[in-house]
């Protein structure tokens, strides 16, 4: 990273770091978007916070932004919309363009082309109504999970142990999104996987092996609990992580991410199978977030990931902004 190191901050000129947002991580993305602009403020770039939940994006151009960094969450700033808006402004942001966003927002879509190009992933069917829940959950087998499509961040989220939970389970996903995932439980170790760059270019970080008590990895205890614990390096058997590492990179690819992003992934206990859940485009940078825990593993300070990270910063259709350390 000496090269992110090496960088004129100054060359980057006003950067937006977007916050907030109106999505149901809005608490979430405050908690990002402020420590990312603190870090770069720290390393001399003229950066400032917008919150398009409080002003209209085109006030980014009234404000001079010239950069932006996108550090919102979930629907209306990691599904494409921001993207587009900032595509049609012209300013270069970080992360994904408009396609792969997109995509990866909707677990549905998400894991027919990860099934289609013959990357491991759990079963999973969309439904629509208890209905079809109970037909998912007798098809599927339990335990089963519910999961909004469009949500991350644990939210809408629910288990099903038993067919008396189904109805329960697929209520509280619904609650959060018209579109329910039913998925099958996979039982085993869970992990996480970042990556940085794009295309050929794009590598790994040190794999994050996640124990939260009692297994559930929910809201509070992703975002506010000490009790969870994060093992990095993961200490998985011999051999687990560059194949789960290369299974992650195959999942970014195929998706079209760049920039960065961080892939869940659990690893079935009876045979060690790795199954990819979902990919995050917009990943979490608070003091309890994956990829900054990765990163310092991988020799790379928070202030360096935000770096690097708004240095890659471009346009779907054209390279980084004329003004960008990466232009």
């Amino acid at each position: 990273m000496s090269r992110v190191a090496a960088i004129d901050a100054r060359a980057f000129g006003r950067v937006a770091v977007l916050l907030g947002g109106r999505s149901a991580e809005r608490e979430v993305s405050l908690m990002s978007g402020n420590g990312v602009l603190q870090a770069l403020r720290s390393q001399g770039v003229d950066a400032f916070g917008f919150d398009p939940a409080e002003q209209p994006l085109q006030r980014l151009r009234e404000l001079g932004a010239q950069r932006v960094f996108i550090a919102l969450h979930g629907r209306f700033g990691e599904d494409g919309t921001v993207q587009g808006a900032l595509e049609l402004l012209g300013l270069p942001y970080t992360g994904s363009g408009v396609l792969a966003s997109a995509l990866a927002i909707d677990k549905h879509m998400t894991k027919r082309l990860w099934h289609c190009e013959g990357l491991s992933t759990p079963a999973w069917r969309l439904v629509g109504s208890p209905a079809q829940a109970r037909e998912a959950a007798a098809e599927l087998g339990l335990p089963l999970i519910f999961k909004a499509s469009h949500e991350g961040s644990t939210l809408g989220l629910a288990r099903a142990d038993t067919a008396q939970q189904v109805d329960a389970a697929y209520a509280e996903a619904a609650r959060f999104d018209s579109a329910v995932l039913a998925e099958q439980f996979i039982a085993g170790d869970e992990v996480t996987c970042a990556v940085l760059g794009e295309g050929a270019g794009a590598r790994a970080l040190p794999l994050v092996r996640i124990q939260a008590p009692g297994g559930n990895y929910d809201f509070e205890h992703k975002y506010y609990s000490d009790d969870t614990r994060y093992l990095c390096p993961a200490q998985l058997p011999d051999g687990e992580e560059p194949a789960i590492a290369e299974l992650v990179l195959a999942s970014y690819r195929a998706l079209g991410c760049r920039g960065w992003a961080r892939a869940d992934v659990m690893i079935r206990a009876s045979d060690r199978r790795p199954f990819l859940l979902e990919m995050n485009t917009s990943p979490g940078m608070t003091g309890h977030s994956l990829v900054p825990m990765a990163a310092r593993a991988a020799g790379i300070s928070y202030e360096q990931l935000c770096l690097s990270l708004l240095e890659s910063a471009r346009l779907d259709q054209g390279t980084a902004a004329g003004a960008g350390a990466g232009a």
